[in-house]
């Protein structure tokens, strides 16, 4: 009979069962199903189908001292991994752990999946419709825009509300192989009724000086009645002129009912060095009932790769139904 091992084991359930708080395990799903087209001088997709598929496995719970611990993992097959199979990477996507509490705001750190002080709050205000056009379509390669994304193990941290409707979060990037370590702070005020505003600040790191600089973000949204307006601008600037890009947007929505809205929304990105810029625009109708939304939209997108070329000019339909449960 192993003693030794006997009385490890005990000490470990022991100091287990001392550690041990009430907590809870929950997990959310989204799956979603699509059918899309697109079209263009040189292109002609014709229709696809496609299909999206999530888990969100969460786990809290809180402390003797009153801090709230929370655990968030994520998988998503339609991850960035070299292959479905490929343990190393898919279907493995974001995940993090975040301590918070009513008096110390949260401070999370995101494993992977976690957003600098300005991405954020990046989104356009018509919804990233360049990211339809991103990659290659047929022989045109679109543009993709350029953000201060925080990378790997970043640090960030929300303020209770430091006056009414008033909050700040900063984000932390630790130094890595070849750049600096990067810093960002943002505000958030919803302190007035239907509005929302936004602005940050974050350190773009670089590999080199000139590669290096900042992203300055500010988004607004006013919402009257049935109608909601909104604004963005990212300005991402960096020592080197022709990686520079600045994307500025605008959307206006209109809710016709509980479970009808239209949305229009138009976007331009500015790149340095280039006279021409890459122009977008969508229109959108969206129903919910329950856990399902139906999605049905029309994107074009002028001079995407930043050229007058007609091959350039691209047309996109889709229609979608995600289901959360």
């Amino acid at each position: 009979m192993n003693i030794k091992k006997i009385g490890l084991t005990a000490l470990a359930a022991s100091l287990v069962s001392v550690s041990a708080h009430a907590g809870e395990m929950s997990v959310a799903g989204g799956a979603s199903m699509a059918t899309e087209g697109y079209s263009g001088e040189g292109l002609n997709a014709g229709t696809t189908f496609s299909m999206g598929n999530q888990l969100t496995f969460t786990g809290s719970g809180e402390l003797d001292n009153g801090l709230n611990v929370s655990l968030s993992f994520v998988l998503d097959q339609g991850d960035d991994g070299a292959s479905p199979n490929s343990l190393s990477t898919a279907p493995f996507d974001s995940h993090s752990v975040t301590v918070s509490s009513d008096a110390m705001g949260s401070l999370t750190i995101a494993g992977e999946g976690g957003s600098s002080a300005a991405t954020s709050i990046d989104g356009t205000a018509a919804g990233d419709i360049w990211d339809t056009f991103d990659g290659a379509r047929g022989y045109v390669t679109a543009v993709a825009v350029s953000d201060s994304g925080p990378g790997d193990n970043s640090l960030f941290y929300t303020t209770p509300a430091i006056m009414d409707g008033l909050t700040v979060n900063l984000s932390y990037q630790p130094q890595g192989s070849g750049r600096e370590s990067a810093t960002g702070y943002g505000f958030s005020y919803t302190g007035v009724e239907g509005l929302t505003a936004k602005y940050a600040v974050t350190d773009e790191a670089g590999t080199t000086t000139a590669l290096s600089g900042d992203q300055t973000v500010w988004s607004l949204s006013y919402a009257y009645g049935p109608v909601t307006a909104s604004a963005s601008n990212s300005d991402f600037d960096v020592e080197t002129t022709a990686s520079d890009q600045e994307t500025s947007s605008y959307a206006l929505s209109y809710t016709i009912s509980d479970e009808l809205s239209v949305t229009y929304g138009e976007e331009t990105i500015e790149k340095g060095g280039s006279t021409i810029d890459a122009e977008y625009s969508v229109i959108k109708a969206s129903y919910t009932a329950g856990g399902m939304t139906i999605t049905a939209n029309m994107k074009e997108g002028e001079n995407v790769n930043h050229t007058n070329n007609s091959s350039a000019d691209f047309e996109y339909w889709g229609l979608s139904a995600s289901f959360a449960f």
